[in-house]
């Protein structure tokens, strides 16, 4: 006996999407791989800021221009973002190793409070910044 084989239109699909509705410790997870990757790619530009620095005093300074450039801060913005985020949501996960916050309350009200951190702390830090003349 021969069996057709069926295609992806055949395949049941899995419930999950019709089933969950998005929460606030979703977006926290998906936020925190993404924000991972998004530390990678801030290493890489922490790499290239060394090579230039390397370079010579001409190739340090186009790499000033470039990030002092709109789009360069708009770049530290979201990488100054990505920091606090992580770094928050980490010391939550942390915490959570530990066997405190787990309940469904507490899993909500610490993801919204490492939402406030980052915020509140991005906020200072580039507050800081223009303070000084670091921009």
């Amino acid at each position: 006996m021969t069996t057709v084989p069926r295609g992806p239109a055949d395949r049941p699909m899995s419930p999950h999407l019709q089933v969950w509705r998005w929460h606030v410790t979703m977006l926290t997870s998906i936020l925190h791989r993404v924000t991972g990757v998004g530390l990678y790619l801030g290493g890489l530009i922490a790499a290239a800021w060394a090579i230039s620095l390397a370079a010579g005093p001409e190739t340090y300074e186009t790499f000033k221009a470039v990030l002092g450039s709109p789009l360069g801060k708009f770049v530290m913005f979201g990488m100054t973002l990505s920091v606090f985020y992580h770094l928050g949501n980490g010391v939550r996960h942390l915490i959570w190793d530990l066997g405190h916050g787990l309940d469904l309350k507490s899993a909500n009200s610490s993801a919204y409070a490492v939402f406030g951190f980052t915020i509140a702390a991005t906020l200072a830090t580039w507050a800081i910044a223009f303070q000084i003349g670091a921009l």
